[in-house]
């Protein structure tokens, strides 16, 4: 039964990583979902309130990060104004439609830190946006 277990986190963690889903983790993900599968171990081995415990914390670290990545990101439609590309956009487009942009809005060159904020946020939102559509090559 373990092995089963174990092979099927190995199948979700292998098309999460196939798919792009896992582009926006960081060290501190990874050692959440070590300390789930660790409380997950303890939870089956008998020791429940241990393992209850650091499954749970995890789990809230998930939905915390979850909800941090979704605030520090646009709708789509509004960065495409923003930046003033079309639905077709390439990431050169992209790209140079948020060169051309920040360069009149950045702090430095009397813009407002604010602004410029909406700028990169628009443009990651895009590149997020094109990443999650793009097929990858084999």
């Amino acid at each position: 039964m373990p092995g089963v277990v174990i092979l099927l986190i190995l199948a979700a963690a292998g098309w999460a990583w196939w798919t792009g889903r896992l582009k926006g983790l960081t060290y501190e993900d990874a050692v959440a979902g070590l300390l789930f599968l660790l409380g997950l171990r303890l939870l089956t081995t008998g020791r429940m309130i241990p393992g209850a415990l650091l499954m749970g914390g995890s789990l809230l670290w998930a939905a915390w990060r979850r909800t941090q990545n979704r605030s520090s990101m646009m709708n789509v439609a509004d960065a495409r104004a923003l930046l003033g590309v079309g639905e077709g956009a390439s990431l050169v487009e992209i790209r140079a439609a948020h060169r051309r942009l920040i360069t009149k809005v950045h702090p430095d060159a009397g813009g407002s830190a604010e602004l410029a904020n909406r700028v990169n946020v628009a443009r990651d939102t895009l590149v997020a946006e094109m990443n999650r559509h793009t097929p990858r090559a084999s």
